[in-house]
């Protein structure tokens, strides 16, 4: 687009590039103040909202296809922690001054593109100018068999932890992708490095696992801070404390070259964000029918621990032979 041709105002962005994505009845084409909805029969809905602002959550050079997907995954992983299956979303974009139309055709096509592939459509939300960086906010909404949805807050003294995927791909490709001088540096493979860096791109939410965690989780949540952080929050809203054994953590190739090359990043690996994987407290007489139902949906699940009596939120990790072991670092922290 040339600089002298007009941007479109806000209500000509909205009709080229918005409502054709608000496909449910609900979202009323766009034209309406408020969408209206109904929630499926004998379901309760589940709502959840993250916020995103450029070079905090994502870098502003990156593509708006990787940016749009983004900021629905991680509301997503949140659905599928709590056993829910998506409906729709509410999008509040904040532009800052230099946005192109360009900017706007792309970020629109990966909405399109994640709603095509997760079942899931726009049912409204609000445009308006950025006082600095773009700032996104996403509200989810999901539905759950009424009276299942999961608790973070359900997990019982002696529940197995799992653990989905595998855990610090994110975490470290963030570093990457803040300084590629660091692939050299721990003589990464450039496939190891490519894989790293889209995992912290592109979050892969396991609504997969949405039926099994009904079914046999006590508790779950997604790992969004990272593991040591997230799982304390879990252990601290049900009232126990837990170990996690470090041999026992899934690290994918990638990760585990790095860590090989450079110990000091297995704290990385436990307190970095942007995992969203789930992490779930499951009873030992559901642990075969969870890992059989995460199976057929395709998804590893990796126990890594258990819960026990103690002081709410303690969390003790092990290393190989047993002993405890101090980690550096507790969580992401987003201020």
């Amino acid at each position: 687009m040339s600089e002298k041709t007009p941007r479109p105002g806000e209500f000509d962005l909205i009709g080229r590039y918005f409502a054709p994505l608000a496909a449910d009845p609900a979202a009323r084409g766009l034209v309406d103040d408020a969408a209206v909805l109904s929630p499926p029969a004998g379901c309760d809905l589940v709502l959840t909202k993250d916020a995103l602002a450029a070079d905090i959550h994502f870098f502003s050079t990156d593509d708006p296809q990787d940016v749009a997907r983004k900021a629905l995954r991680v509301n997503l992983s949140d659905l599928a922690a709590k056993g829910a299956d998506p409906i729709g979303y509410l999008l509040a974009i904040a532009l800052p001054g230099d946005w192109t139309e360009d900017w706007i055709a792309g970020f629109a096509a990966g909405l399109a593109e994640d709603q095509a592939r997760f079942g899931w459509s726009l049912l409204g939300g609000d445009t308006i100018r950025a006082a600095d960086k773009l700032t996104l906010s996403v509200t989810a909404i999901g539905s759950v068999p009424a009276g299942e949805a999961v608790s973070r807050a359900g997990a019982r003294p002696g529940d197995i932890l799992y653990v989905s995927g595998t855990l610090g791909d994110a975490a470290l490709g963030l570093k990457l992708r803040a300084g590629e001088e660091r692939a050299a540096r721990w003589a990464l493979a450039a496939h190891h490095a490519d894989h790293l860096v889209s995992r912290y791109l592109i979050p892969e939410p396991r609504l997969g696992l949405a039926e099994a965690l009904r079914t046999c989780a006590h508790a779950a949540m997604d790992i969004s801070d990272g593991l040591s952080g997230d799982l304390r929050h879990l252990l601290r809203a049900s009232g126990l404390a837990g170990h996690v054994r470090l041999a026992d953590l899934p690290l994918s190739p990638a990760a585990r070259a790095v860590v090989d090359a450079d110990p000091e990043m297995l704290a990385s690996v436990l307190g970095g964000g942007d995992d969203y994987e789930i992490l779930a407290a499951v009873p030992p007489e559901a642990v075969a029918d969870f890992e059989a139902m995460a199976a057929v949906a395709g998804i590893s699940v990796i126990p890594i621990g258990q819960c026990q009596d103690g002081e709410a939120g303690d969390m003790t990790v092990f290393d190989g032979q047993g002993e405890p072991v101090a980690i550096g670092g507790t969580a992401y922290r987003h201020f």
